[in-house]
């Protein structure tokens, strides 16, 4: 199998770009990209349990590898919820997947977003990590929208070995990810 052209251009020109940067001691002190986490909160899924096969299958679908529900911790009465009820749908991605993922969602689902200026960089932890929500998951063409039953949404969560938003920020930057314009 080919190596992610992501992953190619990480080891050959941002290692180097990031390095002249930040003048690391070492080569291995330069940030990378360790996972990508989806997440899919389904509330719904209290009252109707197809709701969760339907988020597994679509989180599945469009990261390429099989989602796991996320269970409920403790019960909540108001909300009708039970411990270990499963309220979500994640999936971790890492390695060439995660690349694969990330240059997918850069060159093909985010411009496929309306009114898409570019997206916020208000999303660090103040770890090196960073997540952003899509509003709507027809925005990638693995999404047969004819099949979809509810518009919902997702967070994404990029998890890099930075040390500071600014490492990250880079790191993010230099793999595409279109930041809005004029900030930081």
């Amino acid at each position: 199998m080919a190596t992610p052209r992501l992953k190619e251009k990480y080891s050959n020109d941002i290692v180097k770009q990031l390095n002249e940067k930040f003048q690391y001691k070492s080569v291995m002190q330069v940030p990378r990209l360790s996972k990508i986490v989806i997440n899919k909160g389904i509330g719904a899924a209290v009252a109707d349990k197809k709701l969760i096969d339907a988020g597994l299958e679509e989180i599945t679908i469009i990261a390429g590898q099989k989602a796991v529900p996320t269970i409920s911790k403790k019960a909540i009465s108001n909300f009708k919820l039970r411990e270990k009820m499963p309220i979500g749908v994640k999936v971790t991605l890492r390695g060439d997947r995660m690349y694969e993922f990330l240059d997918r969602l850069n060159s093909i689902a985010l411009p496929r977003v309306r009114d898409f200026q570019g997206i916020s960089d208000k999303g660090f932890d103040g770890r090196g990590n960073y997540t952003f929500g899509v509003k709507e998951q027809i925005i990638f063409p693995e999404i047969q929208i004819d099949k979809v039953n509810k518009i919902s949404g997702m967070d994404i969560t990029f998890v890099t070995t930075a040390k500071t938003d600014e490492e990250s920020y880079e790191l993010l930057k230099a793999l595409g990810m279109p930041f809005v314009k004029g900030k930081k």
